[in-house]
């Protein structure tokens, strides 16, 4: 089924020079990142919150509204542009994931409740729980204004069958044990691992918390790219809302090694063409929660076995 979803996605959203052209631009800007510095100098590289929220939203924004306004070159028919809901959700998605990077309101209040390192603990886990809220209390308002009478919020539909995903899972194995070889992607994984330098007990029980909030925060990516972004654009722009999401879901993980910031878009395009046809993020919320937790086990044995 997948397949035939790839296939359909090829015969009316695909050009192979607009798809090109995306691909230059997105590898233009991980070259950017990942060689000059284009975060950490420049988008988060301010002296206020305004100043990053700035920087994240343009960051997120070029790509994904590039994406757009290139496609009346190679496509026909692209009459979306008169649509106010298009607009809406070309500025006001960069926003909201922009806003979301940004919070860090509930911290002062942490530092009322916990001291040392359960500070640091609660502050790490909870902030993935507190900015799922975030994401997706704005999407709800969307969805209520905009589409609640046309279909359920944004990806909650319930899939008919799961394999699919599973096998898509299944052949991430090898590749996420390829990664965890290397030095980059044990600086980044397991994320857990601050929690071996803290004095918490019982420790195990801690990491369960610390893995299920860690687990819990894919669920506002794939309702806020897969759900809102996919779906609430389906209607207007048809299939072609697919890549531009995926240049900005490209974009969002900029901060973590090479490799897994080069893929997400191929992973985004691909969970993208699912939730528009399936109409559900269920499924790739699956491959995206299965992974993020198996690399966090394959950084714990690549740091075994690298001593």
């Amino acid at each position: 089924m997948i397949f035939k979803y790839i296939k359909d996605f090829y015969k009316e959203a695909f050009n192979p020079y607009y798809f090109l052209l995306i691909l230059l631009i997105t590898g233009l800007l991980v070259y950017l990142n990942y060689w000059h510095g284009l975060e950490m100098l420049y988008v988060n590289g301010g002296n206020s919150k305004f100043s990053h929220f700035v920087g994240y939203f343009l960051l997120y924004f070029t790509p994904f509204a590039a994406a757009f306004f290139l496609q009346p070159i190679f496509f026909k028919g692209c009459s979306y542009y008169k649509d106010p809901w298009f607009w809406t959700i070309l500025f006001l998605a960069p926003a909201f994931f922009a806003f979301r990077v940004n919070f860090d309101f509930q911290e002062s209040l942490f530092q009322k409740i916990w001291h040392g390192d359960e500070l640091q603990f609660w502050t790490h886990s909870l902030n993935w729980v507190i900015r799922v809220f975030v994401a997706l209390i704005p999407v709800y308002i969307i969805w209520r204004i905009k589409d609640r009478k046309n279909q359920p919020f944004y990806g909650s539909k319930k899939l008919n069958n799961a394999r699919p995903y599973l096998l898509m899972l299944l052949i991430m194995v090898p590749l996420i044990a390829a990664a965890s070889t290397q030095s980059d992607f044990l600086a980044m994984y397991p994320k857990a691992k601050f929690l071996t330098s803290l004095d918490l007990h019982p420790k195990q029980v801690h990491y369960l918390i610390y893995e299920l909030c860690y687990g819990f925060d894919f669920v506002s990516i794939e309702f806020f790219f897969r759900g809102f972004i996919i779906l609430s654009l389906a209607k207007i722009c048809g299939p072609r809302c697919i890549i531009p999401m995926a240049c900005f879901y490209c974009t969002i993980h900029f901060g973590k090694p090479f490799g897994e910031a080069l893929s997400s878009f191929w992973g985004g395009l691909l969970l993208g063409i699912v939730s528009f046809n399936t109409k559900s993020v269920r499924g790739g919320l699956t491959v995206h929660l299965g992974i993020a937790w198996l690399m966090e086990l394959g950084g714990w044995i690549g740091m075994f076995i690298k001593g």
